[in-house]
């Protein structure tokens, strides 16, 4: 069969059927703005005469070579890989197949990778090269299991082959049927990225990686983030196991089991510190006050059925708030004041709904403010749990809060898709913002702007004394985490495994690390050290570190 003849019909097709230009339907871009055209490989991937063409391409150009096998992220790669593996039937020459999933499956055998990969030459293949993200995660994903891709091949790559200088760097080839150059001509598209942009640098290095035993993947929700003193770094596990590890090389130096949880709930409590004790509590019901150097109880208070929620300390009253829950129907979930020095009950108070939500402690007026799932955001005052306030949502509030000092406001988001931004001192609304998804992160106060993410996979940018919305950035994955700020950068973590390093006055990216499972919690960062602590919700730590990128590697 005549290459030249088969690429002269799969181009045909391209310009005849697969590019769509929004003179003819409606097309909507991934910021929701709407786009001049789009090259929609989707219409004819499963036509038996294209497939049969490009996959007789593919093995002209590839036939000769060593033995290998193909692979690729669901959806479009499915039918190149399963045309490319039938066809080896058909030139005798058997070839594995095998296919990456966006996402780890949350039940069954829960693989990322479905099928086997051998030990054969890896060649990744999918019908466009654009930025190059998906192809990038699937790297990582492969590099995870010690293997190496060798060969990226595409039917139709949208910049100048300069432009992927992350694949450049690992050695792996790229191969593409045609550019858009190839089409200026007859569908007046060009190759212009390049022109106006570099790539996004991945500047990140991992100096180690720890991981905890047996992560429950069915919970994709955000769990125990890490927490830094100078020399440790703590976190809970769904092995129920309390980690301490050290910062230098990620080495145990302790660790704790909770009592176990018949729906594998375990550690979801992020921990905090107060004076010698590492504080969290867990899905046994108890919290705990630990020695953070040997990982000794201190104290546990017993009074709960479960406690997903994270800790919040006033070291200067010496007491510390969590949420509760409780299997009782009318007496779901609660606020518990501790003495942090020994365990024992200040205060409770108990709340309709259950309790994930975080509570948040405001030093200047001495108050602790919670959500519950019953859509209700409390205020108390620190000391004694006299409530000073309720402000209702729509829906549950299951993260926590932070606080604007200067106007006395508190910032948090709800599962009715709402960010609001109340009067700290009475609980009146000042402003509200409709995301119109849920938000199950807490948001970020720094310097007259307030960082907050939704579900619907944005991050914003709100400023607080005009609440005009400054910019957004959309990542490829719902988003669980909550924003920090690092040597003046925003970083978020996202489902898509990716951790975007965003420019705090712009919202352009500059940067980001590619993990390979969902990155649920917001990162720990050591100024002194600089080094990054990134966990996922297979209870992962990475601990990176980053590389100086000259000025003009960072222009996007």
């Amino acid at each position: 069969m005549n290459e030249s003849l088969e690429l002269k019909k799969v181009k045909k097709t391209i310009e005849t059927e697969v590019f769509v230009p929004s003179k003819e339907e409606k097309i909507t871009s991934w910021r929701g703005k709407e786009s001049n055209w789009i090259f929609d490989f989707r219409r004819v991937i499963l036509k038996a005469e294209i497939l049969n063409s490009i996959t007789e391409i593919f093995w002209q150009h590839f036939g000769k070579n060593v033995k290998f096998q193909v692979g690729g992220i669901e959806v479009a790669a499915i039918p190149l890989v399963a045309g490319i593996v039938m066809k080896s039937s058909e030139k005798n020459v058997p070839t594995n197949g095998f296919f990456i999933r966006k996402s780890r499956k949350k039940d069954g055998l829960m693989r990322m990778v479905e099928g086997e990969i051998t030990e054969e030459l890896i060649i990744l293949v999918d019908d466009i090269l654009n930025t190059g993200n998906s192809f990038v995660k699937q790297v990582e994903v492969i590099e995870s299991l010690g293997k190496k891709v060798h060969t990226i091949f595409v039917v139709l790559r949208f910049r100048d082959l300069d432009y992927y200088s992350y694949f450049h760097q690992k050695g792996i080839n790229i191969v593409s049927l045609f550019s858009l150059d190839d089409f200026k001509d007859s569908l007046n598209v060009s190759n212009i990225f390049s022109k106006k942009e570099s790539a996004i640098p991945m500047p990140f290095n991992v100096s180690w990686y720890f991981k905890s035993e047996n992560p429950n993947y069915f919970y994709v929700v955000p769990k125990s983030a890490p927490l830094l003193d100078k020399n440790h770094l703590y976190f809970g596990s769904d092995s129920g196991n309390f980690w301490c590890i050290s910062q230098s090389d990620g080495s145990i130096v302790w660790k704790y089991k909770v009592g176990m949880h018949s729906r594998g709930k375990n550690i979801f409590s992020s921990p905090s510190l107060y004076e010698d004790m590492v504080l969290f509590g867990a899905y046994d019901g108890n919290f705990y006050a630990l020695d953070k150097e040997i990982g000794k109880v201190k104290w546990i208070f017993m009074e709960a059925d479960w406690i997903g929620s994270s800790p919040a300390v006033a070291d200067e009253l010496g007491l510390v708030f969590v949420g509760l829950e409780f299997g009782l129907f009318n007496k779901r979930g609660g606020i518990a004041c501790l003495d942090a020095n020994n365990g024992n009950k200040k205060w409770q108070y108990h709340f309709l709904g259950l309790t994930h939500g975080s509570p948040a402690y405001f030093a200047p007026k001495k108050l602790v403010v919670i959500g519950s799932n019953d859509g209700g955001v409390y205020c108390f005052k620190a000391k004694t749990g006299e409530l000073i306030w309720k402000f209702q949502t729509g829906g549950e509030v299951k993260a926590s809060f932070d606080f604007d000092e200067k106007r006395g406001y508190v910032c948090f988001g709800s599962h009715d898709g709402k960010f609001y931004t109340l009067n700290i001192k009475n609980g009146e609304m000042v402003n509200i913002y409709d995301t119109e998804i849920a938000i199950y992160s807490s948001p970020l106060i720094w310097q007259e702007k307030v960082y907050f993410t939704s579900l619907n996979k944005i991050v914003y940018c709100l400023n607080l004394q005009t609440f005009e919305m400054l910019w957004k950035f959309e990542t490829n994955g719902r988003i669980f985490a909550s924003p920090v700020i690092v040597e003046n950068k925003v970083y978020i973590g996202s489902n898509d495994a990716r951790l975007y390093e965003l420019d705090p006055l712009t919202g352009k990216q500059t940067g980001f690390f590619q993990a390979v499972e969902r990155i649920v919690n917001k990162i720990a960062y050591n100024p002194e050290t600089k080094r990054f602590f990134v966990p996922t919700f297979a209870n992962e730590i990475y601990c990176l570190e980053k590389e100086d990128i000259p000025p003009q590697a960072e222009k996007n």
